[in-house]
């Protein structure tokens, strides 16, 4: 058993809705079974979802409302050594966010949050540090990009941006598009998301006590670290096909995919004009980290390599032994597609921009469909070219 989660159940009364993760283990299928066995009589209903050969994975955007809720750890709920698990008032704080997000459907408006002075006293903290550094440590493009965020998404020390409209911006820039998540996501249903341009994003702020760290993803690191390389084209288009190439794989590569996402969303370094440069987000968050990924002398900076950042260890909770340095987005996406067709997957997928849906491809008609679509955009282009 991996893991167990409960909750209320929408039958209401004081019943529970238990939810149980197994491990893929074809040699324990009789144990399985008895385990269902001794459940029936003493339960109202249970049943068995997944275990097919190609794990179930969103087809449409609306999809993602499917795992809103299924949550890996935080949410409303602490862990005991979590800065704010004594604290009451941080408790109820974030089950409110929780709530937020849990009830929120695709084509929803996202509900705009009054944060509290506290929370955004512990904002200016953080983005105040940060940005401090980087015009020096900051890639090009995240550089580029930060003054529109300022002028156009009120990212100033004083107040905190509201992830819709932030989300709007983003749609404009690259049809990328913020949804709101109550907490960590497994990597299977995060990284999926990433296929349809959405990022899952917390509205939640750290705790006070401890404004430079965190031991979950919270808003400042989303706006401050992810959002502004998710107006970049060709990083929006790096990140999209993470999340395409996880679809319908086995659980070994979809935890490969999550340490090349770590290694390069999170945190990937680059070359620009001879220099290293931070284009990770979970560095581009943290003044300790930008310090230590750029200056120190105490890590290790590897050419980034696929097949070898893909089983990297990558803790979470302390400054990173191991970076990866890659040439540019475009280099590193080209290493990504070379790595990737090596992945035994019995289909290939497409993203339709105009239906916002995934297309299994597994048929030769459905491609030649597809390359006349994309034949007819050259075409158009080209005459644009030629006036």
């Amino acid at each position: 058993m991996l893991q167990i989660e409960s909750r209320l159940s929408k039958q209401g009364g004081n019943k529970h809705d238990f939810l149980v993760h197994f491990a893929d283990d074809e040699n324990q299928h009789d144990v399985f079974e008895k385990i269902m066995s001794n459940l029936k009589p003493v339960v109202k209903n249970v049943g068995k979802h997944g275990g097919e050969k190609v794990p179930w994975f969103p087809r449409t955007i609306e999809d993602l409302d499917r795992f809103a809720d299924r949550l890996m750890e935080c949410g409303a709920e602490l862990d005991a050594d979590h800065p704010g698990f004594t604290d009451k008032v941080y408790r109820v704080r974030r089950k409110e966010f929780a709530d937020i997000a849990i009830k929120y459907r695709h084509y929803d408006e996202i509900p705009t949050v009054e944060y509290t002075d506290e929370e955004v006293k512990t904002w200016g903290v953080i983005f105040n540090k940060v940005t401090k550094l980087f015009p020096t440590h900051a890639c090009k493009e995240f550089n580029d990009i930060f003054p529109e965020l300022v002028r156009e998404c009120d990212y100033r020390p004083d107040s905190i941006p509201q992830i819709g409209k932030v989300s709007r911006f983003l749609k404009r820039k690259t049809g990328f598009t913020l949804r709101p998540v109550a907490g960590l996501l497994s990597s299977r249903d995060f990284l999926a998301g990433l296929a349809f341009r959405v990022f899952h994003s917390t509205q939640y702020v750290r705790h006070s006590s401890m404004p430079m760290f965190t031991p979950e993803p919270d808003v400042c690191h989303e706006l401050i670290g992810h959002v502004p390389l998710f107006a970049d084209p060709e990083f929006a288009r790096f990140s999209q096909k993470i999340g395409l190439l996880s679809l319908g794989l086995s659980d070994e590569y979809v935890q490969k995919l999550a340490n090349l996402y770590l290694f390069t969303v999170e945190f990937g370094l680059c070359r620009q004009n001879g220099d290293l440069k931070v284009y990770g987000a979970a560095i581009l968050s943290s003044f300790g980290e930008l310090q230590h990924s750029i200056e120190s002398k105490e890590c290790e900076r590897r050419p980034f390599d696929p097949e070898k950042a893909c089983v990297q260890e990558c803790p979470l909770s302390k400054l990173q032994p191991v970076y990866f340095v890659a040439k540019s987005f475009e280099d590193a996406k080209k290493k990504l597609e070379s790595w990737a067709l090596n992945i035994p997957r019995p289909f290939h997928v497409h993203y339709n921009p105009y239906t916002e849906s995934v297309e299994v491809i597994d048929k030769k008609e459905q491609l030649l469909e597809i390359i006349s679509d994309l034949k007819s955009q050259i075409d158009n282009l080209h005459d644009i070219v030629e006036v």
